[in-house]
């Protein structure tokens, strides 16, 4: 097993990132080593990590030094041994731990440098009696390898790890300065093997973090969306790339697949300070074709769903269209019946995102007791405007109408239907686009990446793809 996970670390160590090209359908995360710096910060607030490692050395109970301190009973720093003035020590124990500042720089080809500087507190008795208090700095070193791990998760790998031991203040008591060298003697033996667990810890709180970009979506009734790695992790001397294949299901759990652009998309460069995640045109058909294949693009249209200012009656048709109407009597009621039967086509170009919604037309008399007189048949096609707005885990989509266009079916008896355009615009707009927003509402799923939050993100519509930007 670890064989394979250095097998994948060496492999990844010799690719560089992407030049600006998505050769894959995946959504495409950039994540800012300020991001990470504040993942990493933040797994230290609040957290257990310091406090687990304060109770590992509490409860020894005892003093690192003296006779009976954790290096005494006839250690190399006890009475007897090298340094025989420990036995005036007594009962110097580490109290407190201040939360590390974190610094990392990311490494291209090679990992992370993790840096956590911090200050220990020691409190005893000094050899003349009396409190003795202490604060060692303390710099540690660790170098991050990036791999993937047996989840098919990014992962960060702890490969090395050394501390540096700082400025000694003495903050009460007396300390002669051989005892002094005594306990620093201490703290460089003992300092690794205490602290640099908390950089492992720290890594494992992050690796959770980075664990749930591999999750399920759901889309309400029309299925799911799994995200998983699709590539190795790349990494520059600014961010952490990853390429997130986006895997879509029905209800039934089958996979969906829809056609996938033939060319790569063009990512923008990423500027410093910031994450990007590129939501591919393949989520938005994808979205899209659920909702064609579930029906709920289909609609029967009646006058109850349509304000009074848009009437739904013969007399309108009649006077729009009076040569194919003339002998339907005049104020009967209205049935639109839409169907959609092919998935529509989302189009993400020139900063504008637009839909195209092919859908047959039935226009139907509306009797209350449910009895229908097919009156003639459109094929027509909506041409909508997509709002795009950003939230913590999705991208919502808030639809207007363009346009709607119209013709008669081959077979049908000729007429001229150019007229009808503007009064079934209306019909649309009305009725048929809410209620299209309403199921939308599911929105485009966004992977979790760390806990960059999105919501105010910058957006930009590019070819093929939408780009979402936060400040680190």
């Amino acid at each position: 097993m670890m064989l394979g996970v250095w097998s994948l670390l060496l492999f990844w160590g010799l690719v560089t990132p992407c030049q600006g090209l998505l050769d894959t359908v995946g959504t495409l995360a950039r994540i800012d080593k300020d991001e990470l710096g504040k993942a990493i910060q933040n797994s230290l607030v609040g957290g257990p990590i310091l406090q687990n490692v304060l109770g590992t050395v509490t409860s020894v109970n005892q003093g690192l030094l003296g006779s009976g301190g954790l290096l005494g009973g006839g250690g190399l720093l006890s009475y007897g041994g090298v340094f025989s003035v420990v036995k005036e020590l007594s009962g110097l124990k580490i109290e407190e731990i201040t939360l590390p500042k974190v610094s990392l720089k990311l490494l291209p080809g090679v990992g992370v440098q993790l840096s956590l500087h911090t200050k220990v507190g020691l409190h005893g008795s000094g050899p003349l009696g009396g409190l003795l208090q202490l604060a060692a700095e303390v710099n540690v070193s660790s170098r991050v390898a990036l791999g993937v791990s047996a989840r098919g998760t990014p992962i960060l790998i702890l490969k090395r790890c050394s501390t540096l031991l700082g400025h000694i203040s003495l903050l009460s008591g007396l300390l002669p300065a051989p005892l002094l060298g005594v306990v620093e003697q201490t703290l460089f033996k003992v300092l690794p093997e205490l602290l640099c667990p908390v950089v492992d810890s720290v890594l494992g709180v992050v690796n959770e973090l980075l664990g749930a970009v591999l999750c399920l979506v759901p889309l309400g009734a029309l299925g799911s969306v799994e995200f998983t790695l699709a590539t190795l992790p790349l990494i520059s001397n600014q961010y952490i790339e990853l390429d997130i294949n986006p895997i879509v299901k029905s209800v039934a759990g089958d996979i969906i697949d829809f056609p996938k652009p033939r060319n790569p998309i063009k990512v923008p460069p990423k500027e410093d300070h910031t994450s990007q995640v590129t939501v591919p045109l393949y989520l938005f058909n994808t979205v899209f074709g659920l909702l064609q294949t579930n029906g709920a693009l289909d609609l029967d249209i009646t006058p109850e769903l349509v304000p009074s200012n848009v009437p739904l009656t013969t007399t309108e048709l009649a006077a729009l269209v009076p040569e194919g109407l003339k002998k339907l009597p005049p104020g009967q009621q209205l049935l639109l019946s839409l169907w959609v039967k092919e998935a529509p086509t989302v189009t993400l170009q020139n900063k504008k995102a637009t839909v195209s919604i092919p859908a047959s037309i039935h226009v139907l008399s509306y009797l209350l007791k449910g009895t229908h007189e097919a009156f003639f048949q459109l094929n027509g096609v909506m041409t909508l405007n997509a709002q795009l707005a950003p939230s913590a885990t999705k991208l919502h989509v808030f639809l207007s109408l363009e346009r709607l266009s119209v013709k008669l079916p081959s077979s049908a008896h000729a007429f001229d239907v150019s007229r009808l355009e503007e009064w079934l615009s209306d019909v649309v707009r009305v009725a048929y686009v809410p209620k299209l927003n309403v199921n939308l509402d599911v929105g485009i799923p966004l992977p979790k990446v760390l806990n960059v939050n999105f919501a105010n993100a910058a957006l930009e519509i590019i070819e093929n793809a939408v780009v979402l930007t936060v400040a680190s």
